[in-house]
């Protein structure tokens, strides 16, 4: 298989920011802290902490995520800032003395923080829809009154961000998926899902990196390896690099 890979800037805002009027009744963009939702803050045991931040799913909010990550990642006593999406992990290996004070000041970095611009890489990811590989095209076709051709189209059209990695080693959560195709995630989880399966869970659209359950929709699979623990790097992509999905193969 021929990986393709280039370099670009992710400077362009490609979601659709929440807005507000401003005091000439003009509709703006808002930022994530101007949300009536609360900043949340909270301890996962004695020895990590989870940030949480308001608002929309967005590629200007994860970029701030990005940006507190990169931060606070130096603060003392921290051993690892992992960005989740739309939200920051902080581990110890120590408990904090004053958790209260760090949620503190969690927050005012958060206030202060700008839009970490990276330049990620672009790689392209055949891949093959339907039949035995995405068992679950169908159901999205099925859920959305789209026709599968329409579903893929969709699907391939978008340049996608990698917003951040987790659910299991390698594993990419994207943003930037049309909403005409998204599908709530499934009542009963898939217990084998294949490593390289392409899915839809809810808006966004993600690729297995190794075999494990699932409770999205499968709707494709690519050849690609994502994580190799052999690697300096393990992981094939990072926060910031980008997708683009090619059709290969379309079993209807």
């Amino acid at each position: 298989m021929t990986l393709t890979v280039e370099h670009a800037s992710i400077a362009h805002a490609d979601a659709v920011k929440p807005l507000r009027q401003d005091s000439h009744g003009t509709a703006v963009a808002m930022r994530q802290d101007e949300s009536d939702e609360p900043l949340r803050v909270s301890m996962l045991g004695t020895t990590a902490m989870l940030f949480e931040a308001p608002g929309a799913l967005d590629l200007p909010a994860q970029r701030r995520i990005w940006t507190l990550a990169r931060e606070v990642a130096t603060w003392p006593g921290v051993r690892e800032a992992v960005p989740g999406v739309t939200n920051l992990m902080l581990t110890f290996a120590t408990p904090p003395a004053d958790p209260d004070s760090l949620g503190a000041a969690l927050r005012d970095a958060w206030a202060a923080s700008g839009e970490l611009q990276i330049e990620g890489k672009v790689v392209e990811l055949p891949v093959h829809y339907g039949g035995e590989h995405g068992p679950h095209l169908h159901d999205v076709v099925n859920h959305t009154g789209l026709s599968v051709d329409e579903v893929v189209q969709l699907h391939c059209a978008p340049l996608y961000t990698v917003y951040a990695l987790g659910s299991h080693p390698g594993y990419c959560y994207l943003g930037g998926m049309d909403p005409r195709i998204a599908t709530p995630r499934r009542k009963v989880p898939v217990l084998g899902l294949p490593g390289g399966a392409v899915s839809i869970g809810g808006v966004q659209t993600g690729v297995s990196a190794s075999t494990g359950p699932s409770g999205w929709n499968t709707i494709g699979h690519t050849s690609m390896s994502f994580f190799d623990p052999t690697r300096e790097n393990p992981a094939t992509l990072a926060p910031g690099d980008m997708i683009r999905f090619r059709v290969q193969r379309v079993v209807p």
